[in-house]
């Protein structure tokens, strides 16, 4: 088993990795309201056999989890995931390595820099109020 170096896992996370986040509503009586959740998440998914990977990654960064997910669609097959999704781990590990190793693909770059936004306006409290949520919801919508 080798160890990771940035350069690969910048390569790895450019071809099969994503900065997302999920917007959950809790009321279904309207998206712009307090029960709205806003989950930021960091994942690579990977094809079943090439796991080991997956937690290489998680000792690398030193956090996340690594999560089976089956696929019985056809001409797909059974993956596995790292995903990091507490907040602080997302702040304080995932954001500054993928500040000074900078991603290659301008989409996946965009991504990023759309959650990096995302994250600095939620720790400020901006998706507590009606027109931060506005704003954050926006911002999400450019995501890929």
């Amino acid at each position: 088993m080798q160890n990771l170096n940035p350069d690969y896992i910048v390569g790895l996370v450019d071809g099969e990795g994503s900065f997302t986040v999920y917007v959950r509503n809790l009321d279904s009586k309207s998206v712009v309201n307090r029960r709205v959740r806003f989950e930021p998440r960091f994942y690579l998914k990977l094809i079943a056999y090439d796991r080991d990977i997956l937690y290489q990654l998680k000792r690398f960064f030193g956090c996340g989890n690594i999560y089976f997910q089956k696929d019985t669609r056809p001409n797909h097959q059974n993956c596995y995931r790292y995903e990091v999704f507490n907040r602080r781990n997302l702040l304080d590990v995932i954001i500054p390595f993928f500040k000074d190793h900078p991603l290659q693909l301008s989409s996946k770059r965009k991504d990023f820099e759309i959650f990096c936004e995302l994250l600095e306006r939620m720790q400020h409290g901006e998706h507590l109020h009606d027109e931060g949520l506005r704003q954050l919801l926006s911002l999400k919508q450019r995501m890929h």
